[in-house]
């Protein structure tokens, strides 16, 4: 299965995760930055999306560029999952708000989003990116969690293979 990494990083933290993500899934992964992008990138049979959430619940500049191409594009044969890095400390109220709102854009257009994460372990107050008691997605906490990223990313990217196999 062809998948493909597309990425918004602005301070390198969203870029060394993808890069993480790509390294533990292994062979026929690409990785692309969106700010390089087109909805050619999007032709891959699953596609991880990642989502850094800026200011008080905004998308990276680069991703919300690209968000208008990922609502455009047909990916209504595509699976896609998700993974996103807030500041629960800093931003309690907005935590990870970037992946919830590219969650709200691609849910009804794919042929289905894998990848939903408890949210156990977190402490915040609010985030669009809870569904149902879980994330959408993976959440990665770079600027108080770092220590458990690595773990994280291993136990999610088994969880995707095995729900997309």
């Amino acid at each position: 299965m062809d998948t493909v990494i597309l990425y918004g990083s602005s301070g390198g933290n969203t870029a060394d995760v993808a890069e993480k993500i790509k390294d533990a899934y292994g062979e026929g992964v690409t990785a692309i930055d969106v700010a390089d992008a087109s909805e050619e990138n999007l032709n891959g049979e699953f596609i991880i999306l990642g989502i850094s959430t800026w200011g008080i619940g905004d998308l990276q500049d680069d991703f919300e560029d690209f968000l208008d191409t990922l609502k455009e594009a047909d990916l209504s044969d595509k699976t896609i999952a998700l993974f996103g890095l807030g500041d629960q400390d800093g931003y309690p109220d907005t935590f990870c708000d970037g992946m919830g709102l590219v969650y709200e854009a691609v849910k009804d257009n794919c042929k289905k989003v894998v990848g939903f994460t408890s949210t156990d372990g977190y402490e915040f107050d609010e985030s669009i990116s809870e569904v149902d008691g879980q994330f959408v997605g993976l959440v990665i906490d770079e600027d108080n969690q770092s220590e458990l990223t690595d773990g994280r990313i291993e136990k999610w990217v088994k969880q995707i293979k095995e729900e997309v196999a």
